[in-house]
């Protein structure tokens, strides 16, 4: 009874662990950054002989249709909530055998875009969802081992589970991690809006728990109260416990410090797979690369309007265009490296600022530098199969899945080493013959230039070694099987088997 009750499934004597994913966003169902790679991914790597592993999102009314036709209604109920009682819709859907879960709310959910401009707005959506979920857990009889919470829009759910729910036998013992993918972004608001939005009481908000500067933190409140704490690379995890990196939260990253680990994000290679993209003009794998790569670079020139030339030497940029990427170093440099023998491929949105900036080189240098200022994932498949390098010189980058794209198509990277450009690109030697990229550390436009003239110079003058690069590079696995051994491995560190002589 003991078994049924707290939720466990007995196979072969091992005690199956139920894990639930809660988060703003998830592929396929919505997107708008590689939060929703990672919940839409990771999960379906999880062994499943071991893990139930499920997903809760919002339904949100921006969906595309073909997800929306997947959707199935469950039940609904009302909630408590901001001092009246609320509606709380619930759906479901099967994916590649994962399990997910939607809060419906038309009055929350029903915006033409994922998120909102209004900070306070978007604290007392995500607040509704993440009380909706931690309610709807008895509507549909899955109690979880573990919940798997995801940034700032998620960080109250470990609050709520040592708080009001905490008094429930249902919900007592549910253990609770927050994953950080970017520090940057916290939900915070003034303490008074925010305690009554969430009902917590006064307890809550002090330096040591949700307060921050005088303002309540929601992430905050996540890293304090849940019982683990990732971040999506070993290297981020060490540079966000200091003051430059760590958002004014590195004091209590640094106080964590034993409860936090990095484990670096992975790419599904069934979507990004030189041998067998649909988007790619010429498919292609790491024996055929010397001849069968370049046809995609050719075909891209073509499509673009750029100079078509086999041998002429491809930059690729996809990216959000923001002060993060490092976009200001190549603002600076851009003349002088339309110098250069290169072209530069660049597509993405952003800051208007850089937009319009690309906008303005695609114009002066039109047959070196195609400006595609919008977001296309076709184009971006195209763009790792053609070039022959990858520029990501961000200013902090906690994960990325960009180089873990490029490596894949043999695209050599050029990074800063920041975060997990850090730990992913192993920066060239020449001498030892290794690596599977370049790298340069300090943020500088002119080291940075530097950089990309030295890939340039093995490019034109040292074609074998190159190409031994990409051998290394298309043979490093970045897969979500990797990356899911090591969270599987912090679920049963945090969920041991339940020891049934101690009951």
């Amino acid at each position: 009874m003991y078994l049924r009750t707290v939720g466990y499934y007995n196979i072969g004597g091992f005690l199956m662990k139920k894990i639930l994913f809660v988060a703003s966003e998830g592929v396929p169902f919505i997107k708008t950054g590689g939060l929703a790679d990672v919940v839409g991914s990771l999960p379906k790597y999880i062994d499943k002989k071991y893990f139930d592993v499920r997903v809760f999102l919002p339904k949100y009314a921006c969906m595309k249709q073909e997800m929306k036709d997947k959707l199935r209604y469950v039940t609904n109920f009302y909630m408590d909530f901001n001092w009246q009682n609320i509606y709380v819709g619930i759906f479901e859907a099967e994916v590649d055998g994962v399990h997910y879960y939607f809060i419906d709310n038309e009055f929350y959910w029903s915006g033409a875009k994922v998120y909102n401009d209004d900070p306070r707005y978007e604290i007392e959506r995500y607040t509704y969802f993440c009380k909706a979920v931690l309610s709807a857990l008895p509507v549909i009889d899955f109690r979880p081992d573990l919940i798997h919470c995801h940034d700032w829009q998620t960080g109250i759910i470990p609050v709520y589970l040592k708080e009001r729910f905490a008094g429930s036998d249902f919900y007592r013992g549910i253990k609770s991690v927050i994953t950080i993918h970017n520090l940057k972004f916290q939900g915070k608001w003034d303490v008074k809006t925010v305690q009554s939005i969430t009902g917590l009481p006064d307890y809550y908000f002090t330096p040591d728990k949700l307060e921050s500067y005088k303002d309540a933190n929601l992430l905050k409140g996540g890293i304090v109260f849940a019982d683990a704490i990732t971040t999506v690379s070993d290297t981020y995890a060490e540079e966000i416990k200091t003051p430059f990196f760590g958002e004014g939260l590195d004091p209590l990253l640094r106080a964590r410090s034993n409860s936090l680990r990095g484990i670096v994000n992975g790419i599904d290679y069934s979507d990004f797979d030189p041998a067998t993209d649909p988007h790619i003009v010429k498919k292609y794998n790491a024996v055929n690369f010397r001849k069968e790569k370049v046809k995609n670079k050719h075909a891209l020139q073509e499509e673009l309007g750029l100079t078509v030339d086999d041998k002429k030497m491809m930059i690729g940029i996809v990216s959000r265009l923001t002060d993060q990427k490092g976009l200001d170093l190549i603002a600076y440099i851009m003349d002088e490296l339309c110098q250069d023998d290169i072209q530069l491929v660049v597509l993405g949105t952003g800051e208007e600022r850089y937009e319009n900036m690309f906008r303005h080189f695609d114009w002066k240098y039109n047959n070196k530098v195609s400006a595609n200022i919008y977001y296309s994932d076709a184009l971006s498949h195209k763009i790792y199969a053609a070039c022959d390098a990858f520029l990501m010189p961000s200013l902090f980058e906690p994960c990325g899945l960009s180089q873990l794209m490029a490596l894949h198509y043999g695209t050599i990277p050029i990074v800063r080493q920041t975060g997990g450009l850090k730990d992913t690109v192993e920066p060239y030697n020449e001498y030892e013959s290794t690596g599977t990229g370049f790298g340069f550390v300090n943020y500088n436009a002119h080291e940075m230039l530097a950089t990309i003239r030295y890939a340039e110079r093995i490019y034109y003058d040292r074609k074998r070694e190159w190409n031994k690069m990409i051998d290394r590079a298309m043979a490093v696995d970045f897969s979500w099987e990797v990356s899911a051994k090591k969270y599987q491995e912090m679920y049963m560190w945090l969920c041991p088997d339940y020891d049934a002589d101690k009951e």
